[in-house]
């Protein structure tokens, strides 16, 4: 069984002694500013590795208690596993103890320990009635549960009781998804002497090897990680639950900053607006109102942005809802990520969710079938959550981007679609599914597309492949519409002609009089051989204007009976046959052929044999070699 790596975070109010517990469990002092070390109270986040009773070896993040330093508190929650809080015995719940234990709440980390320290400095009593405090207010708490243990990290009374439960925390937590693109969220930067760029993280998903290469978002920056280390100590590899430091080579630390996560190059795409969850705390400070302006807490980021309330005028206190969260700033997310949300300003922590939809269009307020859509990604079965993800790319997607996008594996979401087919729900075009109501809404553009086109130019085959495409919003790749083209063919809805497409039940068909005048054309064409005259000539011959002479031209172009080899040259396909065969016999015999050659076997002119010994060369039938033609093979 490989080995589960877990992220033990703390929680507490300020100067209840974390940093200190942590010291006296690993050795290690995580307040590394000297700031902090001056003033015995930590600023920013800190970090410790933990050795514990069985030989495992865990990370550790210290977070401030500090209200005013609560941001950084939350950038290092969002990758912990299990929560140490941290309760003095001397004070007891706190302010920042409440705070602290609604965020891990919110971000839904139901594993912990308490430690009740600082018991060396109260009596026996006084300590029974902290703990008795302590076990009501976890009443209502995933915390409930959860051991509580006094120690004292001066005397060391309790600490082999509290590394036991710890282990016992860390063994009923689920390992995180290996499976899945790595994403490491950022939390510090430095840069080391002779080493360059360093970025610090948790791993949240994934594994990262040294040599893999790397993109930096939203910034869109790409390196590669040089060098690994895994709690101080140089790896080839780390798995999702470590705390992992990554050399980039090539990025200068001023190019990244706390917020910004790494990734595979070409799988995540930073967005600005997403769809999610969104709960209140029952003693939020007040209510939100919609278009609210609030700071979003996810990953390590901060970003301000604005609530859109999907299901209701305004989210009070304890209740919950779907929400379009929308930025002032581009992040990386994907669905089942949780987040947290303050108030602008005055700054408070009022409630926090869980991403639904990562890249999110604007939607209509109380739309029936968006709340429908955003309820099946919550609460509904897999089938249901896959098909609400390919309900919203109108392009389709691959097995293995539905699988990140719906967070399973490749095979069971293969299983899926399968399912979905056999029930006309998904449609299959080459290597993409699409959700049914998508394909049948890209057929019926198509359609249309292509009935209005016959309408306004009806002398005409059919439409260029991609002035449909493009019709479509350039949103197709020329790939996957070549596929669709194919399919469409075959249900018998098209007809595909060379670069034309046209509904499969089209023809052109001339009225009586266009139908003169183009036997006419052609007539003229033929008659003329190798000196066909230009438009304006036949209009003049058939007493036409130009304008119809030239539509008449594009009709027989259309199906095959004229050969344009220039602006105004064109020449009858039954000429073009004959003079093929005419040069093919004259090389046989001679050996090659000039232009002078075969304008003395055509009675025709330089104007027209140069450009018709080129057009053979196009076919293939001659070749040029100096000032002759020879034939091709």
């Amino acid at each position: 069984m490989p080995e589960k790596h877990v992220i033990i975070g703390t929680a507490g109010h300020v100067d209840h002694g974390k940093s200190t517990l942590i010291t006296a469990l690993t050795g290690t002092n995580p307040d590394r500013l000297k700031e902090e070390q001056e003033r015995g109270m930590t600023i920013d986040l800190g970090f410790a590795a933990l050795t514990l009773p069985d030989g495992q070896t865990v990370g550790i993040v210290d977070v401030p208690g500090h209200e005013r330093f609560l941001k950084n508190m939350l950038a290092g929650a969002g990758g912990v596993d299990v929560v140490l809080l941290v309760i003095a015995a001397d004070e007891g719940i706190m302010p920042q103890t409440r705070e602290h234990l609604d965020i891990l709440r919110l971000l839904d980390v139901k594993a912990g320990v308490v430690a009740i320290t600082k018991c060396d400095l109260v009596d026996a009593e006084w300590l029974k009635l902290v703990t008795d405090e302590v076990r009501a207010f976890l009443q209502d708490t995933p915390l409930k549960d959860a051991p509580v243990v006094a120690v004292s990290a001066v005397t060391g009374q309790g600490l082999p009781e509290l590394l036991n439960a710890l282990q016992e925390a860390v063994a009923r937590v689920p390992a995180r998804e290996l499976n899945a693109p790595f994403r490491l969220p950022v939390d510090r930067v430095f840069t080391l002497a002779g080493v360059g760029t360093v970025v610090t993280g948790t791993l949240i998903s994934g594994r990262v090897r040294a040599g893999d290469p790397i993109e930096i978002l939203p910034a869109g920056l790409h390196s590669r990680a040089r060098q690994i280390q895994v709690h101080g100590q140089k790896v080839e590899k780390a798995v999702a639950g470590s705390r992992v430091a990554i050399n980039l080579p090539g990025i200068e630390k001023e190019q990244i900053e706390r917020g910004m996560v790494c990734v595979p190059p070409g799988i995540f795409q930073p967005t600005r607006a997403f769809d999610a969850q969104l709960r209140l705390l029952p003693d939020a400070v007040k209510g939100l109102p919609h278009r609210a302006r609030i700071r979003l807490y996810l990953g390590t980021a901060e970003v301000i942005g604005r609530v859109s309330l999907l299901d209701s005028e305004r989210l009070e206190p304890g209740a919950q809802g779907f929400v379009q969260l929308r930025l002032e700033k581009p992040l990386v997310a994907t669905r089942g990520d949780r987040f947290v949300v303050r108030t602008y300003s005055p700054m408070f922590t009022i409630g926090g969710g869980v991403v639904l939809e990562p890249h999110a269009p604007r939607h209509r307020r109380f739309d029936p079938a968006v709340l429908a859509r955003l309820r099946s990604l919550l609460e509904g079965a897999p089938e249901e959550k896959v098909l609400a993800i390919l309900a919203q790319s109108p392009v389709g997607m691959d097995e293995q981007e539905l699988a990140r996008r719906a967070e399973m594996d490749v095979s069971s979401v293969s299983a899926i679609l399968k399912h979905l087919e056999e029930h006309q729900q998904a449609v299959r075009v080459g290597d993409v599914w699409l959700a049914r109501s998508a394909w049948e809404h890209l057929r019926q553009q198509v359609e249309e597309t292509l009935r209005r086109y016959h309408q306004q130019h009806p002398l005409r085959a059919g439409m260029p492949r991609e002035e449909l495409r493009s019709t479509l919003g350039g949103r197709l790749p020329a790939r996957l519409f070549e596929a669709m083209l194919l399919r469409w063919q075959q249900d018998g809805i098209i007809a595909l002609q060379g670069t034309q497409v046209r509904l499969s039940g089209f023809s052109i068909r001339l009225n009586e009089r266009q139908q003169r005048l183009a036997n006419r054309v052609e007539q003229i064409l033929r008659e003329a051989r190798a000196t066909p005259p230009p438009v304006k000539a036949i209009a003049e011959q058939v007493g036409a204007p130009p304008p119809a002479v030239k539509a008449m031209i594009e009709v027989l172009l259309e199906q095959g009976v004229l050969v344009k080899l220039e602006e105004e040259m064109y020449f009858h396909r039954d000429t073009l046959a004959e003079f093929a065969d005419l040069v093919k016999r004259t090389i046989q015999e001679k050996g090659s052929l000039s232009v002078g050659e075969f304008r003395d076997l055509t009675g025709s002119s330089r104007k027209f044999v140069v450009p018709l010994l080129e057009y053979f060369d196009r076919i293939g039938l001659t070749r040029r070699v100096g000032d002759v033609r020879v034939l091709a093979q």
